[in-house]
């Protein structure tokens, strides 16, 4: 029986150079000469040697990467310092920062400094880079850039305002703040600071939201004269991270505030225009825990756009849902899920049938891709897509759809959110 050949690397080349080489007459100082050359060839930009044999010598060409890109040298990478060690940020923060190209985890910012060494640990943050939410020392520590703000909604100002006098960057979780007051002083301690502060809007970074987001722009969808943005999820007041949100102090509100804004900032992202024009209503039913005793479970949005297009948001604290229909004439698109953690979907829906569409990246993209780009806006000067003024606006929305629920009657709205 005739003995398989060895493919390994080592195997080719015991085998070129006791055979190949011999019977060429170059031995194993001819081979790896020839070698050499081929190296040189390559490194220079001649075209590689044709001969398969040569090209393995000579060592393979740069591949192309699958949308993944090859990370920045660690000198180029903005630091990162996570303030809030709660389950989103343990969970999906602090590993989407490790996965990211542009960026590294430097520091750590908690209230439990145990629960912070723990996290610095795993993660490989010196002990000197973890401060509590006072952040005395963060000013002298060079190796953090940027601050990620991940804690309840009214002590967003408190954590984002000492970042700016520590000279950092803001990276902040949505809502910017619990009103609208709180975020117009964060942009103004920002202006003084001349320092950035970024709206972690991630759906804008989502792959299946942002090929819906192209979709519209060529008008592959046709008119789109009404457009639905539904977001639900059940409040669980057995785990911490949503006992807070049952306090109106601490949170601002209730599913509006939480999860409602994706319904709202989506659908005037996807459509680019800003209603002028809005009708709302909320409803809290009775429980025997009393969850829903400050904040509303359920809230429900008509809003009229400029150009007379409809649309209708909802948002829930008991079932489960998140969704955007955008209903075109030439097509309708559904999200479905539109802003998970992952797993998102849209599908095209036609007189010839259904399509989904592909995206070239994951949902979970989403995280990382939010992060690489406030590092890049920082460190290269871009333009920041979901900026302050964004989240500030937003606030200001917000405030109207609670104006109206209360008084039960339209309110006209202004381009920058303000109540007319």
């Amino acid at each position: 029986m005739n003995e398989l050949p060895d493919f390994s690397r080592r195997g080719f080349m015991r085998t070129s150079a006791l055979g190949l080489g011999a019977g060429m007459g170059l031995g194993l100082g001819g081979f790896e000469a020839l070698a050499q050359t081929a190296g040189r060839a390559i490194g220079s930009g001649q075209t590689p040697p044709a001969d398969p044999l040569e090209r393995q010598a000579a060592g393979r060409p740069e591949p192309e990467l699958d949308g993944t890109p090859r990370p920045m040298p660690p000198g180029r990478r903005m630091g990162w310092a996570v303030c809030g060690l709660g389950h989103f940020a343990q969970n999906y923060a602090v590993p989407a920062i490790d996965r990211a190209a542009e960026s590294k985890l430097t520091g750590l910012i908690s209230g439990n400094r145990d629960k912070a060494l723990g996290v610095a640990s795993a993660w490989g943050v010196p002990e000197g880079s973890v401060y509590d939410y006072g952040m005395q020392g963060l000013a002298d520590n060079d190796a953090v850039d940027i601050v990620y703000v991940i804690t309840p909604n009214a002590i967003h100002e408190e954590n984002v305002i000492a970042a700016l006098e520590a000279g950092k960057h803001v990276f902040c979780e949505k809502p910017f703040a619990h009103n609208s007051a709180a975020a117009q002083r964060m942009m103004d301690a920002a202006k003084a600071a001349d320092r950035k502060i970024m709206i972690a809007y991630r759906a804008h970074f989502e792959p299946n939201n942002v090929a819906l987001k192209e979709m519209v722009q060529k008008g592959e969808l046709g008119d789109i004269w009404y457009a639905t943005s539904d977001h639900h999820r059940p409040l669980d007041p057995s785990v911490e991270r949503d006992q807070w949100r049952m306090v109106r102090g601490l949170a601002g509100g209730g599913s509006l505030m939480d999860i409602g804004i994706y319904s709202l900032n989506g659908l005037i992202w996807l459509l680019d225009e800003m209603p002028e024009r809005l009708v709302a209503t909320t409803f809290s039913p009775q429980t025997e825990d009393g969850r829903f005793g400050e904040i509303e479970a359920i809230g429900q949005v008509q809003l009229i756009f400029p150009s007379r297009r409809r649309a209708s948001i909802s948002s829930g604290y008991v079932a489960d849902k998140k969704r955007i229909d955008l209903w075109g004439s030439k097509a309708v698109a559904v999200l479905d899920p539109a802003t998970a953690y992952s797993g998102n979907k849209l599908t095209l829906s036609t007189a010839e049938g259904e399509e989904t569409p592909m995206p070239s990246k994951p949902s979970e993209q989403q995280f990382v891709g939010e992060i690489d780009h406030f590092s890049k806006a920082v460190r290269d000067g871009m333009e920041i897509l979901t900026p302050a003024e964004m989240g500030l606006r937003d606030m200001r929305l917000l405030e109207a759809i609670y104006v109206s629920a209360e008084r039960g009657e339209w309110i006209e709205v202004n381009p920058d959110g303000t109540m007319r």
